[in-house]
Parts: C-alpha cells; structure tokens; sequence
C-alpha cells in the first residue's frame, strides 16, 4: 500500500491532473479504509457514502460567492471614475499663449492668472491624493483577498482529493459488486437457491443506488474542478489590478502632477519673459524716440547758434527805413524853412506896407 496521496498547493488542478490522481489514489490508504469501512450491503450507508465532503464543497462553494460579494470592485471602479474626472479637469488651454493685448495683461492680471491657475491644480492634487488614500485602502484588500483566495485553493484541492477519493472507493465497491458479488447470488439463484434471489435483488439495488451516489459525488467533483480555476482567475485579477493601480500611483499619477507643475512653472516664466521682451521693446521704442528728438533738436540749435540774431536783410530792410525816414524828414524840414522863410517875408512885407500907410 502507497502513502497517501498528497497534493502541492501551487497544482494546477484540471481534468489531466484529475485523471492521474485518481489512478494514484487506488492504492492510497484512505481510500483502502473507505474501501473496507462501507458495509456494500448496507443501502442507507451508501446513499451517505462521500456526504461529509459533498456538504464541504457545498458551503466552500457557498465561501466562495461570499468573497465575491464582498469584493469592492465596485467601490474601485466608482474611485477610477472620480479619478478620471478630476483628470479631465485639466485643460491644456489653461498654458496656451495669449496674444493680444499681451503687455497691458502681463502687468495688470499676470499675477492673478497665474494665481488661478495654481489654486486650480494645487485643488486637483489634493483631490487626487484624496482618491489615492481611498484606491489605496482598496489596494490592501485586493492583496488581502488575494492571500484568502491562497487558503481558499488549498481548501479547494483538499475537498477536491477528499471527493476523489470517495469516488475511487466507491467505483473499487462498485467493481467489487459487479465482478463478485452479483455474479455469485446469480449462480446461486440459478442453482435454485431461493434465499440468495433475495440477496441478489438487494444487491442490484445497491449497484443502482452506488452508481447514482458515485454519478453525485462526481458531479461535486466537478464543481471542485471548476472552482480551482475561477479562484485562480480571481487571483490573477486582483494581481492586475494591484499592478494597475501601481502603475497609475507610482507612475502615471507623478508624472501627471510633475507635467503640471512643469505646465504652471512654464507658463509663468512664459509670461515673465514676454512681459520683459515687451518692455525692452518698449524701452527701446522710447530710446529711439528720444534719441530722434534729440537728434532734431539739435539740428535746430546748431542751425540758430550758426547765424546772426540779426539777419542782414533785416538790417538792410532798417536802414532803408530810415534813410527814407532821414530824407523824408529833411523834406519836411527844407519845406517847413521854404514856409517860414516865405512866411518871414511876407510879414516884413505886410510890416512895411503898414508903416507906409500909417506915414502916409
């Protein structure tokens, strides 16, 4: 007789692993005590044969659907959602380049757009961080479960090679019937012995119920078979998940708060430098300005401390008046003599003719 059989916790348990434990388990000592233990007579012990596990599987089954249940994939996919919309917050439009209007904006409302725009993603950050600590907290569940799910599948395999092996004992009793015992009370019965056409009709019945109990305990079997890839299944998700969320938090979440900060730190110095290159332009503008006034100004003073107050045409144009004035004056005044002298004269006449009347 072979030592129990025993099965690894890392088998992968299907329907080739199945059929290679089962013909293990025909000289496996537990099924030897199942095997010896059933009294093939006994009806009511074979409709029970293998109750004890298929109850087992049943409630593991029942685990199972209640691990399930209390998964949060729900609550996680509801936490992506809110993640995903505070992400959607962001708009690229936020750092685009403003044109118009540009140097009276970078000096009144620079300040305050950028003001904005940090309390804006430094609101996104904190968000963000708040749905972290939450994904995170599901995190620890998800690996949590994932070491439930290890014991499950240990349970699993142990329900699985406790089913097995009721199956190969009770297909030994079943061969057992078939092969000895029924054909023996059929020899007896055809030798006219009327007791033994009594213990045959029983013993036909326990073939029947045997074959319905195995036909039972198989289909647990199956259920077993089935369950073992389904946890893995779970298990494999979870792992994704966990590997998912990893990913998001340790990579894309970073990079998407660093491209932020890059984004902000890049309009800010965007803006600082055209607020400079348009105040150098305007300084520049302003030099050259001044500099063309100057220029001008210039120009004009060398052009009057180059010539005479006094302009020759001027006093041209002056002595003209008055050497007009001078001859005019001296015509009057020659005129003025001629009168007076005319005058004089004709008074010493007037003088004379009155003394001549006055003697006469």
């Amino acid at each position: 007789m072979n030592n129990p059989v025993v099965l690894d916790p890392k088998t992968e348990l299907n329907e080739q692993t199945a059929q290679d434990v089962r013909l293990q388990l025909r000289q496996d000592a537990d099924v030897q005590r199942i095997y010896n233990a059933v009294d093939i007579k006994d009806q009511l012990e074979l409709i029970e044969l293998g109750k004890e596990p298929s109850m087992e599987i049943s409630r593991f089954a029942d685990q199972i659907l209640h691990t399930m249940s209390l998964s949060k994939i729900e609550d996680s996919g509801e936490l992506l959602k809110q993640l995903g919309k505070i992400m959607d917050r962001f708009d690229s439009k936020d750092f685009a380049e403003e044109k118009s209007g540009f140097f009276s904006r970078m000096f009144k409302k620079a300040d305050k757009m950028i003001e904005q725009i940090f309390s804006k993603y430094q609101t996104m950050g904190r968000e963000i961080d708040k749905v972290y600590v939450e994904i995170t907290k599901y995190q620890d569940e998800m690996k949590k479960s994932i070491g439930t799910l290890d014991g499950l599948y240990e349970q699993n395999l142990k329900y699985y090679l406790d089913l097995e092996k009721y199956v190969v004992a009770g297909e030994m009793l079943l061969e057992r019937l078939n092969t000895e015992l029924v054909p023996m009370y059929e020899e007896r019965v055809r030798n006219n012995d009327q007791l033994a056409g009594i213990e045959l009709e029983s013993l036909k019945n326990s073939v029947e119920i045997l074959e319905q109990r195995i036909d039972d305990l198989e289909k647990a079997r199956m259920v077993a078979l089935l369950t073992a890839p389904q946890i893995r299944m779970i298990q494999r998700g979870n792992n994704k998940l966990i590997g998912k969320i990893n990913t998001a938090f340790i990579t894309t979440i970073p990079i998407f708060k660093n491209g932020i900060i890059q984004a902000v730190n890049a309009k800010r110095q965007k803006l600082v430098a055209d607020s400079m290159a348009e105040l150098d332009r305007r300084t520049n503008e302003l030099l050259k300005k001044n500099a063309q006034n100057i220029a001008t100004q210039s120009v004009e003073v060398a052009r009057l401390s180059g010539s005479s107050s006094i302009k020759m045409e001027t006093l041209e144009e002056t002595w003209n008046i008055i050497s007009r004035g001078m001859q005019e004056t001296q015509q009057i005044e020659e005129q003025n003599k001629r009168e007076r002298e005319e005058s004089r004269k004709g008074m010493a006449t007037l003088t004379e003719n009155i003394k001549k009347e006055l003697q006469g």
